[in-house]
């Protein structure tokens, strides 16, 4: 079967060419690629001071790329996340690598800032089209395991974006910086396309007898049961991204100018840290009715403890601050996202879970790009200092709705007894 036939929602009845993967290669190969798109999409973090140089950025118009990529990827959300329970997850999966192989090409040989957005928003497109449909894959092959599912969709996304910058800086030392990084991800996104394009493709959940009236965007419903879960999901998710967008963004130049390191590949390792402690987190067995408060509040406080780390110019206090950082927000996240993705029908899982990350993601534009004009506007250590103070407010905050939300849900005796 084509990946055309595919997008022409044909019956399941035609389903039977192809190569019958187990169950575990589909794993692996639904995991490898939204690890690889995040890879791809974070590659330029340690480039941005080197392209503010090369093309006259601001701090702004940094800020103004990075965000390009996060709006057109909630813009894809809105509009595409539930294609893959029509089409299929196979067919969502290609046309995401395809379209990330173009943004890659595009940001790598850009001239300008206009380019630079372009390329970028071609990348947010395709982690777009890859969200949902590699979330809703991993539940699907592990019907019996949902916790794991929400650990291997979290720990790809997470551990993608988290080696972006550490590869971008070790490739930048080839010979051209800013291109050989995303030359090296192409050639691994097409060798990638080869087991997705051969790879018997599953039936759609949604597929039979449909037009493509089913594609248009939707205005996504939350049943009553997930709605609870569904915002503080979608509020932690938020935070975490506002904070995730600042070490990917402004973070690594600041970061470079205040503990004076030149190092690209130490720069991409610094910005990363924060995401790499989250998707190691998704390897620890926490449990526990408070454990989303308890990680929530970590996340705050770390977050404050990262802006006095650079103020002091303390690197190993900010390593601290941001292992830390990532721990919390990563076990609290991972909590949260399960919670919502169990109570969400199977029939609309990518749609439900695109949209947690439509309001996830809009922490990592509107926040930063915020943060972008202040730095530009009052100084970029004022901005700082600002933004991480909110940030830490705003986790002591959710972490006390976490809290009150896990006392109404303790049986009444339970609660007698605690007094």
């Amino acid at each position: 079967m084509t990946v055309l036939s595919e997008l022409r929602m044909q019956p399941s009845a035609a389903l039977h060419t192809g190569w019958d993967a187990s169950r575990t290669a589909r794993l692996v190969l639904t995991g490898a690629v939204i690890f690889m798109l995040l890879i791809g999409a974070n590659l330029a973090t340690p480039l941005y001071p080197l392209l503010q140089q090369q093309l006259g950025l601001t701090s702004l118009g940094t800020t103004v790329a990075f965000v390009s990529y996060v709006l057109s990827l909630i813009v894809t959300l809105l509009a595409a996340g539930h294609w893959s329970d029509h089409i299929g997850r196979r067919a969502a999966l290609l046309l995401a690598v395809l379209v990330g192989l173009t943004g890659g090409i595009v940001f790598a040989f850009a001239g300008n800032l206009l380019m630079l957005s372009v390329g970028r928003a071609l990348q947010g497109v395709a982690v777009a089209l890859a969200t949902g449909a590699s979330a809703a894959a991993l539940r699907e092959l592990l019907p019996s395991r949902p916790e794991w599912a929400s650990r291997f969709t979290l720990l790809a996304s997470a551990g993608g974006v988290a080696a972006g910058p550490a590869i971008g800086g070790v490739l930048s030392q080839l010979p051209g910086p800013t291109s050989a990084p995303f030359a090296v991800h192409s050639a691994i996104l097409l060798l990638l396309l080869i087991p997705l394009y051969l790879v018997k493709a599953r039936p759609a959940i949604n597929a039979e007898g449909q037009t493509f009236r089913v594609l248009a965007p939707r205005r996504p419903a939350v049943s009553r049961e997930a709605r609870g879960a569904f915002w503080l999901a979608s509020l932690v998710g938020f935070l975490s991204f506002s904070i995730f967008g600042f070490c990917l963004s402004l973070a690594p130049g600041y970061v470079a100018h205040v503990l004076d390191i030149d190092s690209r590949p130490v720069v991409g390792l610094l910005a990363g840290t924060t995401l790499a402690a989250s998707a190691l987190s998704q390897l620890l067995a926490v449990r526990g009715r408070f454990v989303v408060p308890i990680g929530l509040t970590v996340l705050g406080l770390s977050v404050v403890l990262m802006a006095v780390s650079l103020m002091l110019a303390n690197p190993f206090l900010l390593v601290f601050a941001s292992i830390m950082a990532g721990l919390g927000q990563g076990i609290s996240f991972r909590t949260v996202f399960n919670d919502v993705a169990g109570k969400v029908e199977a029939s609309s899982h990518a749609q439900i879970i695109s949209t947690v990350y439509v309001i996830t993601y809009l922490g990592s534009a509107v926040p930063v790009l915020g943060l972008g004009w202040a730095a530009t506007q009052f100084g970029t250590a004022a901005a700082v200092n600002v933004f991480a103070g909110l940030c830490g407010l705003a986790g002591l905050i959710l972490a006390w709705v976490a809290f009150r939300a896990g006392r109404r849900s303790m049986p009444r005796q339970e609660l007698i007894y605690q007094g």
